[in-house]
């Protein structure tokens, strides 16, 4: 595994566009479809990276807690399933069930999704204002596998708490880090 951090994308881009298979319900998803109108969380995610693995539980609990406030949350997976298998769409659809994944979990087979977003690493959060425009990216919290500390979830808390007030979020921004996507 080699630490990738996220790409510090400029605040403000405006998200791309996308539509990509969900592997729970089989549907085609698009941004247009999910977005909220007043907070969107994209999340690019894995099944086999010891980083997702590690912020799991809180990441899901976290979703459930701003999903309730009216904040979308979309995980995409954009690996390389030749080369990782265990982040095929059949596993991907049992890791969703057996997490309790209360968001879609789409498949990114063309990886330009990906490249869309200048993702990087698993996990790489960007969260968007009711507008669409990037307002947070970088890390859940300072959790980190080894290190201890407990998954809170604080970074993208005070950022979603702050987006949904209409305020912009902390100035202040960490990068995520975790396993690079898997290129193909």
């Amino acid at each position: 595994m080699s630490l990738t951090p996220s790409n510090m994308v400029p605040l403000g881009t405006v998200a791309p566009d996308f539509t990509l298979r969900d592997v729970v319900s089989g549907n085609m998803l698009s941004i247009e479809t999910l977005k909220s109108d007043k907070a969107t969380v994209i999340m690019f995610i894995c099944n086999h990276c010891p980083y997702v693995k590690h912020v799991q539980a809180g990441l899901t609990e976290l979703a459930k807690d701003y999903q309730s406030k009216g904040a979308s949350f979309i995980a995409i997976n954009s690996n390389d399933v030749e080369n990782y298998p265990d982040d095929s769409p059949d596993k991907m659809k049992i890791e969703a069930e057996d997490a309790g994944y209360t968001f879609p979990y789409l498949f990114d087979e063309t990886q330009e999704t990906a490249k869309l977003y200048n993702a990087a690493c698993t996990p790489d959060f960007y969260i968007f204002d009711k507008d669409l425009k990037l307002a947070y990216r970088g890390q859940l919290d300072d959790s980190r596998p080894g290190n201890k500390v407990p998954v809170t979830g604080r970074d993208m808390r005070t950022a979603l708490d702050l987006i949904l007030d209409g305020k912009p979020a902390q100035a202040e921004q960490r990068p995520s880090a975790g396993c690079n996507i898997k290129w193909k």
